[in-house]
């Protein structure tokens, strides 16, 4: 249905590998592709008008391509328009059943659900996959649901129905993204005015809202807790460009400081990065700003910043606008070359650190406290070896422990990292480290 999938596979070929040759200094330029945690439901925001919407500054990464392909099946029609261009004509699109296999590769499969029931007023779900990172409940999505006036079955998938949606003031049990998400487009269309208490506030929450009010939508109160939408009739054509992505930005603060190197983030998403640059700064990680330019002078050991009176400090997570959580494992690579002793804490997802294993086992000295903890000894020599790459963010983390590394690591799996940073071996290659694909 219009889906062109020759650009994608060229960028997306299956399961390949890494070979990295570590402990090379790197330089130069690179920029953050867009956010791909926006990109996500964005797209699916497409599917809620009969006209065209064009979106720019699209990732081409693995999850991207399976969205639009499970997009494509429900009928849009689909087509990359350029580098990183894409436009949707969701015009002749249904609710149908969604293909199991497909929803199980991505967890952003949720994000159809609030664009479906306010369009089409039902729709069917299988559960979604994503990382296995820890339980991640859809209870918040279901809430948000059932406020505005849907009725739902989850006895064998995701059943949802609704005669009409009608505006709400609802408190969501916990700042969910893709549950604020779901709940932003359910309400876009729903008859009268709708209050989001506790939503989550990230910059990609706020791209949605911006598409959305491209579109035809009233929201107000972006880029807060509180969120009021006056439900609009229906939703038109937009064109709208995603955001630079700060998790992408904060992976590369990461690398500078594990590969001892000095990079600059070209137009690097400034007004995001505020809780990022606080935490590095805690790994002695400094970053300076050069008009929409971010220097990451990495080349002298960094030391920890002790907390007043020598208390251990702690790098922690939370909702925005805390450290995000997508950064901890970046934070536990980089914390391994700085000098000093600190606490990793990842408060949201409690399978996320068991990847510090690998990190053990190429000369990390890391403490697993518990699932959601761990204590940094460094600086550590670390030393290639073979690896696996167990989700996105981690995946990343280990690419930058082996381009730190000395010696040779082969890391497999490396389409987990692709699902979230666009020909990230091209890049990093530009920059001058030594990794060979092997797919």
């Amino acid at each position: 249905m219009g889906l062109q999938w020759e650009p994608i596979q060229r960028y997306l070929p299956p399961m390949p590998s890494f070979i990295v040759t570590g402990g090379r200094e790197l330089g130069g330029t690179i920029r953050p592709g867009g956010n791909k945690n926006a990109a996500l439901p964005v797209l699916a925001a497409t599917m809620m008008s009969a006209e065209p919407v064009t979106v720019r500054n699209v990732p081409r990464i693995r999850d991207v391509a399976t969205l639009l392909e499970i997009m494509d099946s429900l009928g849009a029609d689909v087509a990359w328009t350029g580098a990183n261009e894409v436009r949707v004509d969701a015009a002749n699109a249904i609710a149908g059943d969604m293909d199991p296999a497909l929803a199980e590769r991505i967890r952003a499969s949720i994000l159809l659900a609030g664009p479906l029931l306010a369009r089409f007023g039902s729709l069917s779900l299988p559960p979604p996959g994503g990382d296995v990172i820890g339980r991640r409940r859809l209870d918040t999505h279901l809430l948000a649901f059932r406020a505005l006036g849907a009725e739902v079955d989850t006895s064998s998938g995701l059943d949802i129905r609704a005669h009409s949606l009608a505006g709400a003031d609802m408190f969501l049990d916990e700042p969910s993204v893709t549950a604020t998400e779901n709940a932003i487009m359910a309400a876009s269309l729903a008859e009268g005015e709708t209050v989001i208490r506790n939503a989550a506030a990230e910059p990609h929450v706020q791209d949605l809202c911006h598409l959305l009010n491209a579109m035809g939508a009233r929201i107000s109160g972006i880029g807060t807790s509180n969120l009021v939408i006056r439900g609009a009739s229906s939703l038109g054509r937009a064109e709208y460009t995603i955001g630079a992505d700060h998790v992408e930005t904060g992976s590369f603060i990461g690398l500078a400081a594990a590969t001892r190197s000095r990079l600059v983030i070209e137009d690097a998403p400034l007004e995001h990065l505020d809780s990022v640059l606080i935490g590095f700064r805690r790994l002695g990680i400094e970053c300076r700003v050069d008009g929409r330019d971010l220097i990451v002078d990495g080349r002298e050991e960094p030391v920890i910043q002790m907390d007043a009176f020598g208390h251990l400090p702690k790098v922690d997570d939370g909702p925005w606008p805390a450290f995000p959580a997508d950064l901890t494992s970046i934070a536990v690579v980089a914390a391994t070359q700085a000098r000093g002793t600190i606490l990793i804490h990842e408060k949201m997802f409690e399978s996320r650190m068991f990847f510090t294993d690998k990190l053990v086992s190429m000369g990390a000295r890391i403490v697993l406290c518990d699932p959601h903890r761990v204590v940094v000894v460094g600086p550590s020599r670390l030393r290639g070896t073979r690896l696996e790459s167990p989700d996105i963010r981690a995946g990343m983390a280990i690419l930058i422990a082996a381009l730190g590394a000395t010696g040779q690591s082969w890391i497999r799996n490396v389409g987990q990292i692709e699902r979230g940073y666009e020909r990230i071996d091209q890049r990093l290659r530009a920059l001058g480290a030594s990794i060979e694909r092997r797919d």
